[in-house]
């Protein structure tokens, strides 16, 4: 035997070993590698309730999308407008997010958080003044309520009367709120 062939006997055996396998055969049940298919008969998911749990994952250019499909499909009111007021402030959009977030209070039978967001914008924006008289209304609303209106209050308050002063201030947290469940941290100057 020539001495090529011999080194190949190892792979013609197992070639001849595995010739005899057959390829598994995928299952067409719900196990087997692929997604499942779409359920057509499930009730889709709201798209406010999708937009807000985007914006908790800081995916805010998805919850703007969320919103906006939520505003075709039911029409556009103070939550929808709330919810995209804080998707823009969450991208730094603080012009769009202020626009969004009065033309909710305006339009709208805004509640609590939405005064509240708006003046977190306002807060942002340096328009300490303004934002002071944006917390009371929330809070005012709120009948003193959510502890969050009140601290953001508390902190809006406190930084009006210490900006006389000139030496550096410790990094203050406004949350924004949420009608319902959960709220959202915002650091100032972290946009």
């Amino acid at each position: 035997m020539p001495t090529g062939l011999t080194n190949l006997w190892p792979v013609i055996a197992v070639c001849v070993a595995l010739s005899g396998c057959s390829a598994p055969q995928l299952s067409t049940e719900n196990e087997g590698p692929f997604a499942p298919g779409v359920d057509t008969k499930q009730e889709a998911v709201n798209g406010v309730e999708v937009g807000h749990r985007l914006i908790a994952a800081r995916e805010y250019e998805l919850a703007i999308r969320a919103f906006n499909r939520a505003a075709l499909e039911n029409g556009m009111d103070a939550e929808i407008l709330s919810g995209l007021g804080t998707a823009n402030l969450g991208l730094g959009r603080l012009g769009q997010a202020e626009f969004l977030l009065r033309r909710a209070t305006t339009d709208f039978d805004a509640w609590p958080e939405i005064w509240n967001n708006l003046a977190v914008v306002l807060m942002e924006q340096g328009k300490v003044e303004e934002a002071k008289l944006t917390f009371r209304q929330a809070f005012a609303l709120d009948n003193g309520e959510s502890t969050v209106i009140r601290d953001n209050l508390r902190l809006a308050l406190a930084k009006s009367e210490n900006s006389a002063k000139t030496e550096p201030q410790e990094q203050q947290e406004y949350r924004l709120v949420r009608r319902g469940i959960g709220d959202f941290t915002l650091r100032s100057g972290a946009l």
